[in-house]
């Protein structure tokens, strides 16, 4: 087939369901899909699509087509993400993915490589789910929990972090301290809002603590932590974040299995690349001096 935009004009139109909303993620007119996918049919001689009142879905013919046109569309954007990473030196986009709560350590970082290589552009995306780095969505990833075992990733231990569950004065000043583990369920907890939470400090809380204790619910560790502050209730901070705030008071002391390893992640093809091994040494000879 000699005409790709059609194609992936079609593809688009089989994953939405809508030519509406294929337009959009295509960013052209909505008569330019419909000229699309008409013209691809005419070549092909064959109906790709069934038109009712909610859209299109493909007909057997067009399901065969997309199955090709999505391995396609896989393979130009993992070549794109490639390409992004290669050539460039010290310049261009820097995309580094972790979770919100490394920020406090990695945002220092991160400005203090930006300054001294002026060329560059630092793109710092946080967030629980997981960035494709074989779609190029990102140059290196840190991930904590178990080691990372996507293919075709390389995976380095990077440092450990050590969780404390700690109380604020105002909540003390409430409500007392637990005494001891078996106490904690008499009191207020801040936690993860979702069951799924990777964390091994949620996971461990929600074994320990009944649900209707834990009273305060968020996706974000920052949220998390501005909770703890204010005595929301009791919950988790990092040794970085105690350090900063020594008016906090660990409620028993930390358990091993709260806290784990942090890993360096970046993908096979972009590893050896000069900006991303600049990135990494900088990383790791600046990790050297965190308290963790």
């Amino acid at each position: 087939m000699d005409n790709w935009d059609e194609i992936r004009t079609a593809f688009q139109v089989a994953r939405i369901g809508t030519v509406s909303g294929a337009a959009d993620v295509l960013g052209v007119h909505h008569a330019t899909v419909i000229r699309h996918i008409d013209a691809l049919e005419q070549r092909l001689g064959v109906k790709l699509f069934q038109r009712h009142a909610r859209g299109y879905t493909a007909t057997e013919a067009g399901q065969d087509l997309m199955q090709v046109a999505a391995a396609t569309d896989d393979q130009f954007t993992q070549l794109a993400g490639r390409i992004r990473g290669q050539g460039e030196g010290v310049s261009g986009d820097l995309v580094v993915t972790s979770l919100i709560m490394l920020s406090p350590i990695l945002t220092p970082v991160l400005a203090k490589f930006r300054r001294e290589n002026p060329d560059l552009t630092v793109r710092f995306l946080t967030g629980d789910r997981l960035f494709r780095l074989e779609y190029g969505e990102a140059h290196v990833a840190i991930r904590a929990g178990e080691a990372p075992n996507q293919p075709d990733n390389v995976v380095q231990p990077f440092v450990s972090q050590t969780m404390h569950l700690v109380a604020a004065p105002s909540y003390i000043a409430e409500y007392g301290l637990p005494d001891g583990e078996s106490d904690l369920v008499n009191h207020w907890f801040i936690g993860h809002d979702s069951a799924e939470s990777r964390a091994p400090f949620n996971r461990w809380l929600t074994e320990k603590v009944p649900q209707n204790r834990i009273v305060f619910r968020t996706t974000d560790h920052r949220a998390m932590f501005d909770a703890v502050l204010e005595g929301a209730g009791i919950g988790f901070v990092a040794t970085w974040e105690l350090k900063r705030h020594p008016e906090l008071v660990e409620v028993i002391p930390s358990e091993e299995e709260w806290s784990g390893p942090l890993w360096l992640v970046t993908h096979v093809d972009l590893h050896r690349t000069t900006k991303v091994q600049a990135f990494l040494t900088f990383l790791k000879k600046e990790a050297e001096g965190w308290e963790l």
